[in-house]
């Protein structure tokens, strides 16, 4: 009987022994679960941790290398891209055979406040002085430029694109280091221009850098893309910042240079002028829509004076609609007739046998007006 109950606690003992290893065994299979998932969890964030870092190395080092690529230009980084025109080094190759092509400046770095489209409008000078103005403008306000659209409903109506009269591409890179100029807007930029969230106005008539910082600034942020559709209306020119007047002398007489088509064909036309001995050329400013205009009418009869009064009641935008003739005159604000040209080439002793050419339009009257310049000047050439 004992010997029975002692065996039966010894199954008991052995028994319950046997239990707690399996809920030991159970333990420790549940913490090591624990411990590699835990592992396994630092080892994941390890690696991604690793990733990151080297990601971020990698494209520091790419834009570092390709930062020194733009600044040294191929020299010291061959098969790396920049801004550096090859067509200009191998003019420049030509002209001074060993001498290092010259290598455009970095781009300046800003935080840009928005897109500026402008529309200019008027005679090619008045478009490109316009140019001017909007490239210092958008420099000012830190905003990016897209390439100026040129006037094809004036007057003129010529259908020339911007690229068609200058090379575009040395007008946005010779300009890199002062302001960011695009050929056109951002897809999604010019998306919301289609959707009408954009704004489009003409700016104050010839006001300064103030006015475009206090009001213009202002709009191209809340909007994003502002269009100035008229740059007639455009930079005052004196009383102007010299770092202004600077940039807009930079941008005239080196950014906006002519494609090639035209320099070659100017080139042509120079050589063959030349054939001819010395020459002279004038530009009168006495076309139709100046005199209109101005307001200048002195020398014209009646019917002449009240077709450019009607001309200039035509042109919304030309704001000035009574004008006196006289004291615009007597203000120094009207061109020369060509009566008075004739009298100041011969007070300036000018060769009465020089060849003489008219860069200009049709001139007003032209027939009655151009008697006396042609008599005084008999090779007088005009189109």
């Amino acid at each position: 009987m004992c010997r029975i109950e002692r065996t039966e606690k010894k199954c008991v003992e052995i028994g319950q022994g046997r239990g707690r290893e399996k809920r030991e065994m159970r333990g420790r299979l549940v913490n090591g679960v624990e411990i590699v998932k835990k592992s396994f969890s630092k080892s994941n964030m390890k690696v991604w941790m690793f990733r990151a870092t080297t990601s971020v190395l990698l494209w520091t080092c790419i834009v570092q290398l390709t930062t020194i690529g733009e600044l040294w230009g191929p020299r010291v980084l061959k098969g790396w891209p920049s801004c550096f025109s090859h067509e200009s080094a191998s003019l420049l190759q030509e002209k001074l055979p060993g001498v290092p092509a010259r290598v455009l400046p970095p781009k300046r770095v800003y935080r840009n406040n928005g897109y500026l489209v402008v529309s200019c409008n008027g005679g090619l000078n008045q478009m490109r002085a316009a140019i001017c103005d909007m490239v210092a403008i958008a420099r000012y306000l830190n905003v990016t430029l897209i390439v100026p659209e040129l006037d094809k409903t004036s007057f003129w109506a010529d259908p020339s694109e911007f690229q068609d009269i200058f090379d575009v591409d040395h007008f946005i890179t010779s300009l890199r280091d002062e302001v960011r100029i695009l050929k056109a807007l951002p897809p999604r930029l010019k998306r919301r221009v289609e959707l009408g969230m954009s704004y489009s106005m003409a700016p104050i008539s010839w006001s300064d850098i103030s006015y475009y910082s206090d009001q213009i600034l202002p709009l191209i942020q809340k909007y994003k893309v502002l269009h100035l559709n008229r740059t007639d209306t455009r930079l005052a020119n004196n009383n102007q910042p010299l770092e202004i007047q600077k940039l807009r002398c930079r941008v005239n007489f080196g950014a906006l240079r002519f494609t090639s088509q035209i320099e070659e064909l100017g080139k042509r036309v120079i050589r063959l002028l030349r054939q001819n001995g010395p020459f002279l050329v004038l530009h009168l400013r006495y076309e139709m829509d100046m005199l209109a205009f101005s307001g200048c009418t002195q020398g014209c009869n009646m019917e002449e004076v009240e077709e450019l009064t009607r001309m200039r009641y035509a042109y919304p935008w030309w704001k000035e609609k009574v004008i006196n003739s006289d004291l615009k005159r007597k203000d120094g604000l009207c061109p020369l007739t060509p009566e008075e040209t004739a009298l100041t080439l011969r007070a300036l002793d000018i060769d009465p046998s020089m060849q003489i050419y008219i860069a200009a339009g049709e001139i007003y009257g032209a027939e009655r007006r151009m008697a006396s310049l042609a008599a005084a000047f008999p090779k007088l050439v005009s189109s």
